[in-house]
C-alpha cells in the first residue's frame, strides 16, 4: 500500500485517544494553531503535525512500549528538524489537559520561523 494511502486509511479508523486529540487540534482550535492529521513525511506516516513549528504529536498505545522503530523513526524527523512529542493513550484519555498544555508549551518554546525580506531587499529578481 502506497503511503497516501495508508496516510488516508489511518484517518478513517483513528483510535479513540487519537479521535480525542484530533478534536482539540482540529480546525484552529488550539490556540488558533493549524494541526493536519495521519501525514507522510518521508518514509513515515505521523499521527499529527503542526509545520510551521515542525512539531510532531504521537499517540502511543503499548505497542510503542520500547519500539526500537520508534527510535529509528524519532531519530530520523528529529534530524529532519522535527520535535516529537509521544503521549501514551491513556494520557490523553486521561488528562486530555495535561496532554494540551504540553502540546502548547512545546508550541510556545518552538522558535519562531523567519520572516521574510521585504520584496526591495530580496535577493535575485524583483
Amino acid at each position: 500500500m502506497k503511503k497516501q494511502d495508508f496516510a488516508k486509511h489511518l484517518r478513517k479508523r483513528m483510535t479513540e485517544a487519537e479521535s480525542i486529540l484530533w478534536y482539540h487540534l482540529r480546525a484552529h482550535r488550539l490556540d488558533g494553531q493549524k494541526f493536519r492529521r495521519q501525514q507522510v513525511i518521508g518514509d513515515y506516516v505521523v499521527d499529527f503535525v503542526h509545520f510551521g513549528t515542525r512539531l510532531i504529536v504521537e499517540a502511543d498505545g503499548g505497542q510503542h512500549l520500547e519500539s526500537a522503530r520508534d527510535h529509528q523513526r524519532d531519530a530520523w524527523l528529529s534530524s529532519q528538524g522535527f520535535v516529537v512529542l509521544r503521549f501514551w493513550n491513556d494520557d490523553i484519555l486521561l488528562r486530555t489537559d495535561g496532554v494540551l498544555e504540553a502540546i502548547w508549551q512545546a508550541l510556545r518554546d518552538a522558535p519562531s520561523p523567519p520572516t521574510p525580506l521585504p520584496r526591495g531587499e530580496r535577493g535575485g529578481r524583483q
